[in-house]
């Protein structure tokens, strides 16, 4: 892991060395790929703002409803985008705080079958570097604003294999035949391993 979080940092400084504004950097991958612990690794080596993509997951659509919906549908509609863009990149950007209510898992569902944001807001102090960092963190939707596109390559049995020892069987069960479908329709169609900036392995 550590020898990814250098080679992310490296092309960070690298790149950061032609802007005159805060660096963002994009930490993609497909669940399980480790993406959180080299976001983090690479947060301690530049002192960069943290933006956990999983934070602004869409709390509209009841957690049934996500299976029947095309995947392409899925894909557009999972993550909330414009507060990822006007809460957290551009404020940071701007050398302001990024401040938004993350989406709240831990209270589980509401009575019409979605989940709800948190009550105390998410605060993010500005820095040089802004990492967000999630699955489908280089979309299309934020693709003007994301300098550096980073991609964690790790095989779908070794992702898996690592989702298992984490979470329950039946969460997983229903998790993967939702999203799996969407992860190889992104990584395949959307955001080939080439049209990334850097490619790091974590296996």
């Amino acid at each position: 892991m550590m020898r990814s979080a250098d080679q992310v940092t490296a092309k960070i400084v690298q790149r950061a060395a032609s802007m005159d504004r805060p660096i963002v950097v994009a930490i993609d991958g497909g669940s399980g790929s480790g993406k959180s612990t080299l976001a983090h690794a690479v947060r301690l080596q530049t002192d960069a703002a943290l933006v956990t993509l999983d934070d602004f997951l869409n709390i509209d659509i009841p957690d049934h409803a996500w299976a029947t919906l095309p995947v392409e549908c899925r894909l557009s509609k999972v993550f909330d985008w414009v507060r990822v863009r006007e809460h957290a990149i551009k404020p940071l950007l701007a050398g302001r705080p990024g401040r938004w209510m993350a989406f709240d898992f831990l209270s589980g569902l509401r009575a019409d079958g979605t989940y709800g944001a948190q009550e105390v807001f998410t605060e993010v102090a500005p820095a040089p570097v802004v990492i967000l960092e999630g699955a489908y963190s280089a979309s299309p939707p934020l693709a003007d604003l994301v300098d550096l596109a980073v991609l964690v390559d790790v095989s779908v049995q070794e992702r898996h294999r690592r989702i298992s020892a984490r979470e329950d069987a039946e969460f997983l069960r229903k998790w993967h035949a939702t999203w799996d479908e969407v992860e190889k329709y992104y990584f395949d169609v959307v955001r080939p391993t080439q049209t990334f900036d850097l490619v790091v392995t974590n296996e």
